[in-house]
């Protein structure tokens, strides 16, 4: 055998004895990492002003009877999503379910690659959202319950459930979901990015069957859920977005809780939610915009709280900040009644609607609003 020169050999022992080396892969096969401020304003620059609705028919209560084969609803979604590009509106914000993969996963995929076709043809993009901790923690696969009269998101359903967040030892129940989804449409174009996990740990107030001590556990789930979508490595951005109503100061890292940190620093672009009135709202942009990326704020319109269209889109338009309202067209998650109503008795429709634009017929609950939602997306031109 042909000796090495001493050079390489010495080289050779010295790459041996480095952790690194030893446990790395090919670099090219290496999990993406989060992108950077230049990458993600590249990104954003490429798009126009991004502006729509959390999609949900009006026929589903909630993301289970949303995407079911029993229940598949093309005909509401393709009728809905037509008064959405009325308003010149280019993006929805969609969520799933865990439990969709684990009963239907191939035709369930199916039906997410018609929902794309759909969307597409009325010139919209979608954001997928993969889990939900918010609301009844213990989901059930099959037919979904009807709505509770007057109570806002009464079927609305988290994704995992408690019995998989709460040990940690079933996560990787979801890891077959995450990767699953992620593949399939980690090229799509209509695709424009993924929301990894709606308001981590948030917790259903009152529920004997929530998780204890969540914020743990959802802080597991997430780190694990980011793991997973990195070494997909999808060419569209991933983010969860900082969601707590309370003042934290959003521009220091070190006072945030850990889940929200988490959120802040891996997430491709930065995504949030303002139920706030319009002063909270500034603060929550100026705060966010000392991380130098786009903002996208993925949940707003709480008409009672003074967070309207009228104020605040009118806001998000002049800064440039990606714009999705909660609620396109009322139907069974009831969601034009407020988060007040699980606490006190509402026995008809609330005079100013909470979330929503549209009656199931249609009809605009207020002609002034669609009027100004059009004029700002210039729909009326």
């Amino acid at each position: 055998m042909k000796k090495l020169p001493i050079s390489i050999v010495c080289l050779l022992a010295i790459l041996s004895c480095n952790p690194s080396q030893e446990n790395s892969k090919d670099i090219y096969n290496a999990p993406a990492t989060v992108w950077t401020p230049e990458k993600a304003n590249q990104w954003y620059g490429q798009q126009p002003w991004l502006v729509g609705s959390n999609f949900n028919p009006s026929s589903s209560i909630n993301q289970l009877e949303f995407w079911m084969e029993d229940t598949w609803d093309s005909e509401t979604i393709d009728r809905e999503l037509g008064w959405a590009e009325s308003l010149g509106m280019n993006i929805m914000r969609v969520y799933l379910h865990d439990l969709m993969w684990k009963h239907e996963q191939e035709s369930f995929t199916n039906r997410l690659e018609e929902y794309l076709e759909i969307s597409a043809r009325h010139g919209i993009k979608t954001m997928f959202v993969l889990l939900d901790d918010v609301w009844n923690p213990v989901p059930k696969y099959g037919t979904q319950p009807k709505p509770v009269p007057h109570l806002h998101n009464s079927g609305w359903v988290q994704s995992p459930g408690a019995a998989i967040l709460g040990d940690t030892s079933r996560h990787n129940e979801l890891e077959g979901y995450i990767k699953g989804v992620l593949s399939h449409f980690a090229n799509d174009e209509r695709v424009l990015l993924w929301d990894i996990y709606n308001e981590p740990d948030n917790v259903a107030q009152n529920n004997e069957n929530e998780v204890k001590n969540k914020h743990d556990y959802s802080l597991v789930l997430i780190k694990k859920v980011v793991k997973w979508a990195r070494e997909v490595n999808p060419s569209q951005p991933i983010t969860s977005g900082i969601w707590r109503g309370e003042i934290n100061h959003w521009d220091s890292p070190d006072s945030l809780p850990p889940v929200d940190r988490f959120m802040i620093e891996n997430s491709d672009v930065i995504s949030f939610h303002a139920y706030d009135d319009i002063d909270n709202v500034k603060r929550k942009i100026k705060e966010l915009r000392v991380y130098g990326k786009p903002l996208i704020c993925t949940e707003y319109l709480a008409r009672g709280n003074g967070n309207r269209f009228d104020n605040v889109l009118r806001l998000f338009k002049e800064e440039n900040i990606a714009a999705i309202n909660w609620g396109l067209v009322d139907g069974k998650t009831q969601t034009k009644y407020p988060w007040s109503s699980w606490s006190e008795t509402f026995t008809a429709e609330p005079d100013i609607w909470h979330h929503d634009i549209f009656l199931i017929d249609g009809t605009p609950y207020d002609q002034t609003e669609v009027e100004l939602i059009r004029s700002l997306t210039g729909k009326n031109q």
